[in-house]
């Protein structure tokens, strides 16, 4: 990561705590990953070459920065998806200042919408961070849409464990995918598709 980049996730990270902390209405909050959460996605991104990146919920863009400058190191590129027309653009302008633009796809559009529309084994990474609640109907379609030996990450895991309790009770019954829990941030929940036919 370049330093420019680096300098301007130390703001963005600055500016999201300080905007959160004045707002009690959390519709209204950025709502930004913690900075060694999209590190580790970052890393991941890096480790595995991820190429095709789908993120669902790009808010003003600060995770979708460290995103696009992991996949756009293995010569990827991405889409990142928000219902929230302002909110994307004031994740395009960020993605401009990073020098990141030109490997990430924004849309605004509903989470489960893109799912719907993308190909069967369209991403080998998809990064989950929207409307929690939601998450058990998005299952068959991430089943579906996530390429085996893809991986998928779930933010808020550990803060909102009671939101996600079904969602992670359709992951662990099923035979196709493993998980693992990564105690850092909110809590990422990392979950591979195996990569065997015969799925």
């Amino acid at each position: 990561m370049n330093p420019e980049l680096s300098t301007l996730l130390e703001e963005l990270h600055r500016h999201g705590v300080e905007y959160d902390g004045a707002r009690t209405d959390r519709l209204e909050r950025l709502r930004n990953v913690e900075p060694d959460t999209a590190a580790l996605l970052a890393l991941l991104i890096r480790a595995t070459a991820a190429r095709r990146v789908l993120e669902l919920g790009t808010s003003n863009g600060y995770s979708t920065l460290w995103l696009a400058d992991a996949v756009g190191s293995v010569g990827g590129r991405m889409v990142s998806v928000d219902s929230d027309a302002v909110r994307s653009a004031q994740a395009a302008d960020n993605l401009t200042l990073g020098g990141v633009a030109d490997v990430v796809e924004l849309r605004v559009q509903d989470a489960g919408e893109a799912l719907r529309a993308s190909a069967d084994d369209a991403w080998d990474l998809i990064f989950l961070d929207a409307e929690r609640p939601a998450y058990p109907g998005y299952w068959p379609e991430l089943v579906r849409t996530l390429h085996p030996g893809g991986l998928l990450a779930v933010d808020n895991v550990l803060s909102h464990a009671d939101e996600v309790a079904e969602f992670r009770a359709l992951v662990s019954s099923d035979p196709r995918f493993c998980e693992a829990l990564a105690p850092t941030g909110a809590g990422l929940l990392l979950v591979a598709r195996e990569a065997t036919a015969g799925d």
